[in-house]
């Protein structure tokens, strides 16, 4: 090492992740009571140190993968959190990452090995230093992103219903949706299949199920369509 850089500051650098699952129409957020001070006890976002021969994402992925067990998972980084006293235990620079999945793929056998618990976005509790800035600036994220990339499939089941996906993006843009606009710009994208099942949970009736296309969608996306919601 030069004296160029063994001569300036060392400080920690970490991820953490905000990971969103979409369950009884709402959107949940994953959280950990820490096991360790500074804080221990209260909520945080699972998270994780920088490993020497590791980079951002692969140490994001890492992280989801511990905490959730999935591999392939949907996530984006967010933003990169560096005050000065951000952290009360050491100087630490954080990279948020947000990340999406079914909930119904999750392994609630994790929340006892981590004690972990999931929460309403909605309702999101106090959480330690800037964590609950971190879930805002991610759901800004998301919201962005989900106006113009069908990014919400990560958070459905394989099978759902068309009042199933407009609820989800109700839940991800904190409003209601005219159904019938909706409908027609969902189903002119082509991504969806439509399948010779229904729902009958919520109704006699029932209500079609559908399945998202991939092939469809990466072909289209190599066209340049405009997916915006």
């Amino acid at each position: 090492m030069t004296s160029f850089y063994s001569e300036k500051h060392k400080f920690l650098l970490a991820v953490d992740c905000i990971i969103f699952g979409f369950h009884e129409g709402e959107l949940n957020l994953l959280l950990l009571h820490r096991s360790f001070e500074p804080e221990k006890g209260k909520l945080s976002l699972p998270g994780g140190f920088l490993k020497e021969n590791e980079s951002l994402n692969d140490a994001a992925i890492r992280v989801l993968n511990e905490l959730t067990g999935l591999e392939n998972l949907y996530m984006e980084q967010v933003h990169t959190f560096g005050d000065v006293n951000r952290d009360s235990g050491e100087r630490v620079v954080s990279v948020a990452y947000y990340a999406l999945i079914n909930i119904n793929d999750y392994d609630t056998s994790l929340l006892g090995k981590y004690n972990a618990i999931w929460v309403k976005a909605n309702e999101m509790p106090d959480l330690v230093f800037d964590h609950s800035e971190m879930v805002q600036s991610a759901r800004q994220a998301l919201c962005k992103r989900a106006a113009v990339e069908p990014v919400g499939f990560n958070l459905l089941p394989e099978k759902f219903t068309l009042p199933q996906f407009q609820t989800l993006y109700e839940a991800i843009y904190g409003e209601v949706l005219d159904k019938r606009n909706f409908r027609k710009k969902v189903l002119s994208m082509n991504v969806l299949e439509k399948l010779n099942e229904k729902d009958k949970l919520s109704s006699k009736r029932g209500a079609f199920l559908y399945r998202f296309n991939e092939e469809k969608y990466k072909e289209l996306i190599s066209k340049g369509y405009d997916f915006t919601i």
